[in-house]
């Protein structure tokens, strides 16, 4: 069983999706901790109900981007995790942080990367007049959103649809998406060599599709 640290700084969606995951045996794996870099969010909640380490470090009281990350790093390496995950973390995170834990740190995107970095991604969709929205599961590297990708779900795009409406129907997609790439990483068939995510040692030169009505 593996050890997971998963990051948050909001409610913790994708979190709880991950906790009942573990629950269930469908992940192969346990959250032991899970870090905020703000105060009193309902993930902290969510980790203390599921029996995990609910730590919070404010990154307000911290001078620095650099200075923040050091303490990140060091409460991380307390739990020694296989894998860390990013679950809503809103922090752009220093290079020397991220190359501390290339490999083994994976984040979850609302958009079908490579469109659409950063933020406002449903409303960035709408605006562009496509078709599908979704969300993709990808290697964390320096580059913000850039690092290989795993898995992607698409999500159709309704006429009326508004950002609020959409965002919505993304994010329950993503609630499978994100347990199925983290079972993979802890069973030992997702792995990052050279750049590019290989699962079962099979490069992923473009991601891997999952069906939104299926949980793989």
């Amino acid at each position: 069983m593996k050890n997971l640290v998963v990051l948050v700084s909001g409610s913790g969606s994708n979190l709880q999706a991950i906790l009942d995951a573990c629950e269930q045996g469908k992940i192969n794996g346990r959250v032991s901790a899970v870090i905020s870099n703000r105060p009193g969010v309902r993930g902290l909640i969510r980790a203390v109900q599921a029996g995990a380490d609910a730590i919070t470090i404010d990154h307000k009281l911290y001078a620095s981007r650099a200075e923040f990350d050091a303490e990140l790093s060091r409460r991380i390496d307390q739990y020694q995790p296989d894998f860390l995950v990013l679950a809503g973390f809103m922090r752009i995170l220093t290079d020397e942080f991220v190359n501390r834990y290339v490999g083994k740190m994976v984040n979850i995107h609302p958009s079908l990367l490579p469109k659409y970095t950063g933020l406002q991604t449903h409303q960035r969709a709408i605006d562009a007049g496509d078709t599908f929205a979704g969300a993709t599961v990808h290697y964390v590297t320096p580059e913000l959103d850039g690092g290989p990708l795993i898995m992607q779900i698409q999500v159709a795009i309704a006429a009326n649809d508004d950002a609020l409406a959409l965002s919505k129907r993304v994010l329950a997609a993503e609630h499978a998406l994100y347990p199925q790439v983290i079972q993979w990483l802890c069973e030992g068939r997702l792995t990052l060599a050279e750049g590019i995510a290989h699962l079962d040692q099979k490069p992923l030169h473009l991601p891997v599709q999952m069906n939104n009505t299926s949980t793989c």
